[in-house]
């Protein structure tokens, strides 16, 4: 009979294996890309046979996406603008673009294979790629708020300029710093780039009560 002891502990050994998997996945794809990604070599990675793995996940193209959503909400959490105590609006918007900087050079894998997926053009699209383009709108939709949240004034169509901009500059720098490495200094230039977008949308934006 089995007592809910070890029905803990079955879910905690589940929990802990289902982490390593993730684990191991972020380490060859980031190395590997999606082709290079196969579910022997995380079986060999984390250590666990490959029947473990097809517990948790269909496929391959399961385990990718499982990755790419894993990461998202870690990287997510970080576009969040920070209260009226951490400064001046354009302080605060500087810092938020500061977080999301730091948490890339963390974990650059989700974006790093997020991209790499978005870029390719498959017959078959995998599901990595559907999930990555769903959740990157989500975060570009948390961005829309924030700039129409310090900006109500602005344009819709002002707005969306503003949010696409931002976002494709932050593509540009984050693969920057992939081209060059360390040396490239990711959270200064999110600094400077959110800046740049604060002062474009103070121009844009009529005076309150026009």
């Amino acid at each position: 009979m089995t007592g809910p002891q070890t029905a803990r502990r079955k879910r905690a050994n589940g929990v802990e294996s289902r982490r390593r998997i993730l684990d191991a996945t972020v380490e060859i794809a980031g190395e590997r890309g999606y082709d290079g990604t196969s579910i022997a070599a995380v079986s060999a990675k984390c250590g666990l046979p490959a029947s473990s793995i097809y517990w948790h996940f269909k496929d391959k193209d399961d385990l990718i996406a499982a990755v790419i959503e894993r990461s998202f909400e870690t990287w997510l959490a970080a576009v969040t603008l920070p209260g009226e105590e951490a400064g001046t609006p354009q302080e605060r918007v500087a810092l938020m673009a500061a977080n999301v900087a730091r948490s890339l050079v963390a974990e650059p894998d989700f974006l790093r294979l997020g991209l790499m997926l978005a870029l390719e053009r498959r017959p078959a699209e995998p599901r990595g790629r559907t999930v990555f383009l769903q959740v990157r709108a989500v975060a570009q939709q948390r961005v829309a708020e924030v700039v129409a949240g310090l900006f109500p004034t602005l344009a819709e169509d002002d707005v969306q300029t503003l949010t696409t901009y931002a976002v494709a500059g932050a593509d540009g720098l984050f693969v920057h710093r992939e081209v060059n490495g360390d040396s490239v200094d990711l959270v200064t230039l999110f600094e400077l780039h959110a800046r740049l977008i604060y002062e474009a949308a103070a121009r844009l934006a009529p005076p309150a009560g026009h």
